[in-house]
């Protein structure tokens, strides 16, 4: 069973619950609560972070969506997108206990190649790495923080 850990992000005041041996954290998102998991923890943390800190509308917060990566079904983190419904950011979350390492970001950027998106993130919540990517020029920037959402 996995026990909560202080991640680098601010606390939230989560709805949490114990369930025959299983502990459940409340999904803003999904409206329902899901099994506690060390990736569960961080995704939710993030999740309020980009609501409440950046401002991130709840209503263009999409959690583990599918994709077709060369015929295989994936899923991805969080994808956000912009008021006009075009995606703009996307967020793989790791376990606290995994190091960010060259195998994260080439996930998500092989989950970029299908979304196209401006802003790539991430976290295992001790951690946070963002890109500002440019498909055009095939390029990126590291940027010292995730972006405030702004209206489209």
């Amino acid at each position: 069973m996995f026990k909560p850990i202080p991640l680098n992000l601010p606390s939230y005041p989560f709805r949490i619950k114990q369930e025959a041996g299983t502990t459940s954290i409340f999904d803003e998102i999904r409206k329902k609560f899901l099994v506690l998991t060390p990736e569960e923890w961080v995704r939710q943390h993030l999740v309020q972070y980009l609501i409440r800190e950046k401002q991130y509308p709840k209503s263009l917060i999409k959690l583990e969506g599918g994709l077709k990566l060369n015929s295989l079904q994936k899923r991805s983190d969080i994808l956000l997108f912009n008021n006009l419904g075009e995606k703009i950011m996307l967020v793989e979350c790791k376990a606290p206990s995994v190091k960010i390492t060259q195998a994260a970001f080439d996930q998500v950027a092989r989950y970029n190649s299908i979304h196209r998106v401006k802003w790539l993130v991430v976290s295992n919540g001790l951690q946070h790495f963002c890109c500002d990517i440019n498909i055009e020029n095939k390029s990126y920037q590291f940027l010292n923080d995730i972006p405030f959402y702004v209206n489209a």
